[in-house]
């Protein structure tokens, strides 16, 4: 009898050189969608703008077509994996919490409508930075669900938000006093986003992300027009390229790749390219509407992006849901997928 030593091993080599090759180009393609998903969802705030100006619709409007005009290929692709058996994560059966996901649906309206309203009276850098301080709000809701202190890191993240918030909140309102509403509001919408997050969490406790997503995003279309019409907006628009912009890229590219990217990237990586936005969005204010940054408004956008990161690297925060890891976002991505972000 005769015994070959290693030819297990040998065996084995190739197939753990195959998997190792196969993980670092899954990693290579995450990051390739997170930068991508970024830079699209920054881009969001311009094309708001854009539909009041070209399409001659209101803030509120906007979004309600931004969600009208891709919720056909989010149904289709929910249908997709409804086929597939992927509907529910197994959990409670795949029973779908109607409750959970219509109020996520009308929080989302309302974080919408709000953001929307905000972007058109404050600068996009500010939009962008005070839109995604949800993913500094959202671990609060885990100190008060479980009465637990944060961490010393979480601590400081959120203290250096508030004083970074503070003063670019102040440069904004000595820049033109108009901005300061703008910034209140853009700092509502990501208050609502959390609640949002809080949500589709619980909903996503027994639904995936793409259905949940489909069906929150259905439940937010009545609110949306039922605000607009209140706010007396024109919802017909004058031109669709504008809105179908604001749909495929900030809707279905910056949502789409944010939520590839989300359960193959780590948080602090998902955090760190969440710099990305407020970067291009200064850089799309400064080069299209000459809003110019100062030494206070960059030393403020510091203060607040890394606290961003900060709040993501402890990310052991307590709570009975998983907190964001990327956040919708500013660009707005849907956390939908929370069981896995992030945000999105």
């Amino acid at each position: 009898m005769v015994i070959r030593v290693g030819d297990s091993g040998a065996s084995d080599a190739p197939a753990g050189v195959g998997r190792a090759e196969g993980q670092a180009e899954e990693q290579a393609g995450a990051l390739a969608a997170v930068a991508v998903a970024n830079v699209a969802l920054a881009f969001g705030p311009w094309f708001v703008r854009l539909a009041d100006t070209q399409a001659r619709v209101g803030p509120v409007a906007a979004g309600f077509w931004r969600i009208a005009l891709a919720l056909p290929l989010v149904a289709a692709l929910a249908w997709a994996a409804g086929r597939r058996g992927r509907v529910g994560d197994g959990r409670a059966g795949g029973r779908l919490p109607w409750l959970a996901v219509m109020a996520g649906g009308v929080c989302f309206a309302a974080d919408l409508g709000s953001w929307h309203l905000g972007i058109l009276k404050t600068t996009l850098a500010n939009a962008t930075l005070f839109g995604n301080c949800a993913t500094l709000i959202f671990p609060v809701y885990g100190f008060l669900a479980v009465r637990a202190w944060p961490t010393r890191m979480q601590g400081a993240a959120l203290l250096m938000a508030l004083a970074g918030g503070a003063l670019l909140m102040g440069r904004s309102y000595a820049l033109d006093p108009g901005n300061l509403g703008g910034d209140a509001l853009c700092l509502l919408a990501g208050i609502l986003y959390a609640v949002y997050f809080v949500a589709m969490a619980r909903a996503r406790a027994t639904t995936g992300p793409l259905p949940a997503l489909a069906l929150s995003s259905l439940a937010s279309l009545p609110p949306l027009l039922v605000f607009a019409w209140a706010l007396d907006e024109p919802v017909w628009p004058a031109a669709w390229e504008p809105l179908l912009l604001l749909a495929l890229v900030s809707q279905l590219v910056g949502q789409g790749c944010m939520i590839y990217a989300l359960g193959r990237l780590s948080p602090l990586v998902v955090g760190l390219a969440l710099l990305i936005q407020p970067v291009v969005a200064a850089a799309l204010g400064w080069a299209l509407y000459g809003e110019r940054l100062g030494p206070a408004e960059f030393a403020g956008a510091a203060m607040v992006a890394a606290a961003l990161v900060l709040v993501r690297r402890a990310d052991r925060a307590p709570g009975p849901v998983a907190g964001p890891v990327a956040g919708p976002v500013a660009g707005k991505s849907d956390p939908a997928d929370m069981g896995g972000q992030e945000a999105a």
